[in-house]
C-alpha cells in the first residue's frame, strides 16, 4: 500500500475524532436540507408513481364489486408478504455496500455489487414464484374464504412476471439512488404510470379479463419501467464511473452481499409482514369481505403516503452511507439531525391533510357507502399510523446507511411480533373490535419500534461508524490485491 493510499484509511478512531466538529447552524441545516431534498424529492415521486400502479389497479378492480376488491387485496397482501418485501429487503443491503463504496470512490465495486445482487434476486424470485403459482391452495389451507381464495389465486398467477421485474428493479434503483441519480428514476416512473392508467382501464373493463386484467397491467408496467432504467444505465454518461462489463467479478461480492442482505431483509420484512398479517387476519372476521376491504383501503392509504417519508429515508440513507464511506462522520451526524426535523414537519402536514378529508377519500376505492363510512371512522387511527411511519422509516434509513440492519431486525421482531401482532389479534378477534382492534394493535407495535430506533440512533458513535466503513472497504481491497500480487 502506498503512502497516499494509506492516508485514505483511518486506522485509529482518534484520526476521525480529531477532525473539525460540525455544528447544526441555520446555514448548515439549509445546505444539508438542499442535499437531502435533491435526492428525496424525485424519490418520493418515483416511489409514489410505482406504488400507484398497485393502487390504480386496486381501485379499478374494486369498482367490479366487493369480491373483486377483497380478492385483489388478499392477493396483493400475499405477494407483498412472500415476494416484494423479501426482494426489497435483500436489495437494501446495497444502500450500505454500494453507498459506502461510492463515498469512498470505489466505483467499480458499485457496479459489480449491483450485478451480483441482480443475479441473486432473480434466483430468489424463481423460488418464490413456485409459491405464487399455488397461492389458492395456500390461502385455503390457512383458513381464507374459498371463493376469495380462488379469485386471489387467479390474480396472483398473472402477477408472477412482476416478481422478476422487481428482482431487477430493486438493485437497479439502489445503484442509481446511491449516486444521487434520482431524476432518471422519476422520469421513468412517471412515464410508466401515465401508460399504466389507460392500459389498466382497457384490460379491466374492455378486454374481458376483468380483475386479472389489473394484475396483467401491473406486470406489463413494471417491466416497462425496468427496461427504461436499464437503457439509461447502459447508455448514460452519468453512469460511466460505475458502469462495468458483466463478468465473473460480480460473483466475488455475493457472500458479502448476503451478509448484509439477510439482516436487511429480516428488518424490512418483519415490519412489512406485520401489516400484511393484519389484513390476512381480517379474513377470519365475520363479514370478511367488508372487513378485508376496509383494511385494504386503510393499508393502501398508509402505504401510498408512506412513499413520502420513505423517499426522505432513502435520501438520508444515501447521505449517511456516502459520508461514512468518505470518512466524514460529523457530516453524517448533521444529515441525521436535519432529516429528523424535515420528517417531523412532513408528518404534521400529511396527517393533518388526511384527517381533514376523512369523509371523502374512501370513495376513491369503493362506491359502497358501508365501506366509505367505515373508512371514515378508521381515519384517526390511520393518521396515527402516518405519524409513526413518517418517523420510523427515516430512522430505518439511517440504519441502512450505517449498516446496522441486524439491530433493526431485533427491534422489529420485538416491536411487532412480541407486542404489535399479539395485541392486534387479541383486540380484533378475541375482544371483537374487528378492523379497529387489529389496527390499534399494530400501532402499539409501531410506537415501540419508533421509540427503540430513536434511542439507538441517539446513541450512535459516528466516528466509529466511519472508521468501520473505511476499514471494511479498503482493507478488504488491499488484502485481495496482496494475494493477487503473490
Amino acid at each position: 500500500m502506498s503512502m497516499e493510499e494509506s492516508l485514505l484509511l483511518p486506522k485509529k478512531r482518534s484520526e476521525l475524532e480529531g477532525r473539525e466538529r460540525l455544528v447544526l447552524t441555520r446555514d448548515v441545516f439549509t445546505q444539508e436540507a438542499k442535499k437531502l431534498a435533491y435526492i428525496a424529492g424525485p424519490m418520493v415521486v418515483t416511489i409514489t408513481s410505482l406504488y400507484l400502479l398497485l393502487v390504480i389497479s386496486n381501485m379499478m378492480v374494486g369498482h367490479l364489486g366487493e369480491l373483486a376488491l377483497s380478492s385483489a387485496a388478499i392477493s396483493i397482501s400475499f405477494c407483498n408478504v412472500t415476494g416484494m418485501s423479501l426482494l426489497n429487503g435483500l436489495a437494501s443491503a446495497l444502500e450500505t455496500l454500494c453507498g459506502q463504496a461510492y463515498g469512498a470512490q470505489q466505483y467499480q465495486k458499485v457496479g459489480h455489487q449491483t450485478y451480483g445482487a441482480m443475479f441473486s434476486l432473480v434466483l430468489v424470485a424463481s423460488l418464490v414464484s413456485l409459491v405464487w403459482i399455488n397461492v389458492e391452495k395456500v390461502l385455503i389451507l390457512i383458513g381464507q374464504d374459498p371463493i376469495i381464495a380462488h379469485e386471489a389465486g387467479r390474480f396472483t398467477l398473472w402477477t408472477v412476471p412482476t416478481l422478476f421485474a422487481y428482482a431487477i428493479f430493486q438493485p437497479l434503483s439502489r445503484y442509481l439512488q446511491i449516486q444521487s441519480l434520482t431524476i432518471p428514476m422519476l422520469a421513468s416512473s412517471v412515464v410508466t404510470l401515465l401508460l399504466h392508467i389507460p392500459l389498466c382501464w382497457f384490460l379491466v373493463f374492455k378486454s374481458g379479463l376483468e380483475n386479472v386484467g389489473g394484475a396483467l397491467a401491473i406486470s406489463i408496467s413494471n417491466w416497462l419501467n425496468v427496461i427504461f432504467l436499464l437503457l439509461y444505465m447502459k447508455y448514460s454518461s452519468a453512469c460511466a464511473k460505475t458502469r462495468v462489463p458483466v463478468s465473473m467479478e460480480m460473483f466475488h461480492g455475493i457472500g458479502e452481499f448476503f451478509r448484509f442482505a439477510i439482516p436487511s431483509a429480516v428488518m424490512i420484512c418483519l415490519q412489512w409482514w406485520a401489516y400484511e398479517i393484519v389484513v390476512l387476519l381480517s379474513g377470519l372476521l365475520s363479514n370478511p369481505q367488508l372487513e378485508t376491504s376496509v383494511l385494504s383501503v386503510c393499508l393502501t392509504t398508509t402505504s401510498t403516503l408512506y412513499s413520502i417519508p420513505y423517499g426522505i429515508g432513502a435520501a438520508v440513507s444515501t447521505r449517511v452511507s456516502n459520508e461514512l464511506g468518505a470518512g466524514r462522520p460529523q457530516a453524517a451526524r448533521i444529515a441525521v439531525y436535519t432529516v429528523m426535523i424535515l420528517a417531523i414537519i412532513e408528518v404534521i402536514i400529511v396527517s393533518g391533510t388526511l384527517f381533514g378529508t376523512r369523509d371523502i377519500f374512501g370513495y376513491s376505492f369503493s362506491n359502497e357507502k358501508e365501506v366509505v363510512d367505515y373508512v371514515s371512522n378508521m381515519t384517526p387511527l390511520v393518521c396515527l399510523s402516518v405519524i409513526l411511519d413518517g418517523l420510523q422509516v427515516v430512522l430505518s434509513g439511517v440504519a441502512r446507511g450505517c449498516g446496522w440492519q441486524h439491530i433493526g431486525a431485533y427491534v422489529n421482531l420485538a416491536a411487532f411480533y412480541l407486542c404489535g401482532v399479539p395485541v392486534a389479534a387479541i383486540l380484533g378477534l378475541w375482544l371483537q373490535l374487528k378492523a379497529r382492534g387489529l389496527w390499534i394493535g399494530i400501532q402499539v407495535g409501531a410506537i415501540l419500534q419508533t421509540v427503540l430506533l430513536s434511542l439507538i440512533t441517539s446513541c450512535t458513535n459516528w466516528e466509529k461508524q466511519a472508521s468501520d466503513a473505511r476499514e471494511r472497504i479498503f482493507e478488504k481491497r488491499y488484502s485481495v490485491e496482496s494475494v493477487l500480487e503473490q
